[in-house]
């Protein structure tokens, strides 16, 4: 899966690439032949006292160097740009995904995308400089051989043939390399799911004293991943050793069997200079090799957790049909079957507003995820029909826009209250009018609309995020209003008044509104109430109605 992600990133950076390559080529050639050229002086220049020779060859040397220094500069930065193009294009292909209103089969967490943006993504688009500095690194070595042939044709057989069966052995490693590099970075993406589960949920922790319990599953999760880390840079330290080792023997070598060729006079002292700086000079490029060997472990390791994001399939499959017109039966639930509900018949009819008591939350949870569209049809048995039509018929907009469910977790953004109300061109007019129905308006005051919220609404209290929520999902005006637990954060008078102002804005005509709660003030204004009990509805009617006949009802709403 990796392989499916790397080539196609090569072939749409192939332009950046082939120019940085070819770049990166001609530094590599011209830092080989400095140690060439530097011999040369010395026998042409220096042994002979040539004046002009050796300015000749000082103007050589400042050339090659100028060109040495331009080509890994323009190089570099073609070579690294496309890397960084592509990481970008893996960052926003993971955003998009995680933004599907279609979902994803992925089965990652919030932490887990947000890791594998932030760390896969980059690591993944680093194969692409690395193939630049891997040809360049060749090109340095065949350059290198091809001089030492020319000096003496043992060296650069040795060379041809030492330093391709070094690289051969260190590949041995790369298998383990990747294992490890995934490993690592599975670890790491869990311990920042599980970090940003905790951040998110610090305040219920800390209601329920759960927070040293929630710190004790952080500290095994971070002990985890530093053990796999270790792991990793022990693996990574065994191939950088073995690189070195092997590096200074063959450098030995080449120096040794230098040394002594000059000795026997078969070669000058400038080419014993060139040899010996070539020979330093090849430490280099089999280091780089090395350095590649584990680049691309890493980068396929972190390529098939992008690869696994991006191409995992969407968890929807909606339909293609426009929204139908206003039917009387808004929604109909028939012999609906999702977790824990078992066979469950519920209408919403135009116009009115209904309340829904739970007796177990995960019923609550299931009607909640199955009305929102966030279940795959075949997860779920009988039907869902809104406006007279089977759900998963209709396009997803068309579908969300006619039922919207506010979840009880409030989501506000950083920005002003009038963004966060409504990101469409809603006039001021009607946000207030949706902000008196959710008895919001302390928090239009003194600053009114500009009024600016920090993220996560951090700077409103518990109460006035939910009022504000509920504000938001009034303005956006949608056929049917699915409401769960709105009025959790506030007080029994203001909820009395918001069941009121909600009633009265939303009741009657073509709209109906069902709200998932255990609010009396909220099942009082319903104009009636339906109960579930072990996944099916255990009583129905008016508030008033289930109280007088209902022990059970009455000790959930009235407790």
């Amino acid at each position: 899966m990796s392989d499916r992600l790397l080539r196609p990133a090569l072939r749409r950076q192939r332009g950046r690439l082939t120019g940085g390559v070819a770049l990166l080529c001609l530094h590599q050639a011209t830092e080989a032949l400095v140690p060439v050229t530097i011999g040369v002086v010395i026998d042409r220049a220096v042994a002979t006292s040539d004046t002009r020779a050796l300015l000749l060859s000082l103007a050589a040397l400042t050339l090659l160097f100028t060109v040495l220094a331009l080509a890994w500069r323009f190089g570099s930065r073609l070579s690294y740009g496309a890397g960084e193009h592509e990481a970008h294009l893996a960052r926003t292909g993971i955003a998009e995904r995680a933004l599907d209103p279609r979902g994803s089969r992925a089965g990652l967490r919030d932490g887990e995308l947000l890791s594998i943006a932030a760390s896969d993504a980059d690591h993944s688009a680093e194969a692409i400089p690395t193939v630049g500095l891997a040809a360049a690194a060749c090109t340095a070595l065949l350059v290198s051989a091809t001089a030492l042939i020319l000096v003496d044709p043992w060296l650069g057989a040795g060379v041809l043939v030492g330093v391709p069966l070094v690289l051969f052995g260190l590949q041995r490693l790369a298998p383990l390399l990747t294992r490890r590099s995934d490993a690592q970075q599975a670890a790491l993406a869990e311990t920042t799911a599980l970090a940003v589960d905790l951040v998110a949920g610090l305040r219920v922790l800390r209601g329920i004293g759960a927070q040293h319990h929630a710190a004790g599953r952080f500290a095994v999760a971070s002990r985890n991943a530093l053990a796999d880390t270790l792991r990793a840079a022990n693996t990574k330290g065994l191939h950088l050793g073995l690189t070195t080792a092997v590096n200074g023997l063959l450098l030995a070598a080449v120096t040794g069997a230098a040394g002594w060729l000059a000795l026997q006079g078969d070669i000058t002292v400038g080419e014993l200079v060139a040899v010996v700086g070539l020979a330093q000079f090849i430490a280099e490029p089999v280091q780089t090799l090395g350095w590649c060997v584990q680049a691309l472990a890493t980068a396929r390791a972190s390529a098939r957790r992008v690869a696994g994001v991006l191409r995992a399939a969407p968890a929807l499959q909606p339909g293609d049909q426009n929204a139908p017109a206003p039917a009387s039966e808004r929604v109909v639930l028939q012999d609906l079957g999702y977790g824990t509900l078992t066979a469950l018949d519920l209408r919403i009819e135009a116009g009115e507003t209904v309340g829904v008591l739970a007796h177990d939350p995960r019923d609550a949870e299931a009607l909640l995820a199955v009305l929102a569209g966030t279940v795959p049809r075949e997860e779920y048995k009988g039907s869902l029909l809104i406006d007279g039509v089977p759900a998963e018929s209709l396009r997803l907009d068309a579908s969300r826009a006619t039922v919207l469910v506010e979840q009880h977790d409030v989501a506000l953004f950083e920005g002003t209250l009038r963004e966060n109300l409504s990101f469409t061109s809603a006039d001021d007019a009607t946000l207030l009018a949706a902000v008196r129905v959710a008895a919001a308006e302390e928090v239009v005051e003194p600053e009114g609309l500009d009024h600016v919220l920090v993220e996560r609404g951090a700077n409103l209290s518990g109460g006035q995020r939910q009022r504000v929520a509920l504000a938001r999902a009034v303005v956006a005006a949608p056929p049917v209003l699915v409401l769960h637990d709105p009025t959790t954060a506030v007080d029994a008078v203001t909820e009395t008044l918001i069941a009121e102002r909600l009633v009265a804005a939303r009741g009657g005509g073509s709209r109906a509104t069902l709200v998932v709660t255990s609010s009396p003030a909220l099942l009082r204004a319903a104009d009636r109430v339906v109960v579930l009990d072990g996944g099916r509805i255990a009583a129905s009617g008016t508030h008033e109605e289930l109280v007088a006949t209902s022990p059970r009802y009455r000790e959930a709403v009235l407790r």
